[in-house]
């Protein structure tokens, strides 16, 4: 192909939170280019990253292969550990015959991402390189229209499968909190944010920048039952009109 993207390196691109238009150029191109793209998908064979960069992917399907990658619904991580095993052999075997692989993550490939386990397997063994992507995060702040943080004020970033010790710590104890994979554990979190005394600071986003958001200033609306997987909270302990009028440091 003559390009950047084609000499031997293994990729993990960020295609954003689900727009895709929030796929930036960097890895448009690299993906476009890419010998080898490689993806997880469920077991009804469909992959989110894959949807996100679909356009990327028409743009250079006439001479790429596509490395499907089926990640088991369990919590067992030795079984998942296994399917990295494969996965990152058979990525390897691709950049030993001199060919790019990217691999597509959603969000970023180093925040909460998958790419981080085959990467733990494949560096230093051939080239690596890490094109960022916009996350759930910037873009839930974004759909809120809600600054993470001004001035002094601090931010935590927890998963939600944290115990309720650990979480009720983080709630007391930061301004700005924001509650990745909050879905399955959703009424549990409501309920420690109840306890915090922090449910009038609470945002709830799901499907963040999707055909199919939902977004809510008011958790006390939501159903107290399991949400989706791509679903978070973004608590913050000050109205924004408040927010940095009493300090006078510049950031």
């Amino acid at each position: 192909m003559g390009s950047e993207t084609s000499q031997v390196c293994f990729y993990g691109v960020g295609v954003g939170p689900g727009d895709p238009e929030l796929l930036t150029l960097k890895a448009y191109r690299v993906i476009r280019e890419a010998d080898v793209v490689a993806y997880l998908m469920n077991d009804r064979g469909i992959s989110q990253a894959q949807t996100i960069a679909q356009a990327a992917l028409d743009d250079g399907k006439e001479h790429q292969q596509y490395l499907p990658i089926q990640i088991p619904m369990t919590t067992t991580r030795g079984v998942v550990n296994n399917v990295y095993d494969q996965a990152s052999a058979d990525i390897q075997t691709a950049l030993s015959q001199g060919k790019s692989v990217a691999f597509l993550c959603e969000g970023d490939p180093l925040f909460f991402g998958s790419f981080a386990y085959l990467l733990e397997r494949i560096e230093g063994k051939y080239p690596c390189q890490v094109i960022p992507g916009v996350t759930s995060i910037s873009a839930g702040s974004a759909a809120l229209g809600l600054p993470l943080t001004m001035l002094k004020e601090s931010l935590a970033v927890v998963s939600g499968r944290h115990t309720d010790d650990y979480i009720s710590q983080i709630l007391s104890n930061v301004d700005t909190v924001v509650i990745m994979k909050a879905g399955l554990a959703r009424e549990r979190l409501m309920r420690l944010i109840e306890e915090a005394g922090r449910t009038d600071d609470a945002n709830y986003l799901q499907y963040i920048s999707r055909d199919n958001e939902y977004v809510t200033t008011d958790i006390t609306t939501l159903d107290k039952e399991p949400g989706p997987y791509f679903s978070l909270f973004i608590l913050t302990r000050t109205p924004l009109a408040c927010r940095g009028q009493n300090d006078n440091v510049d950031e």
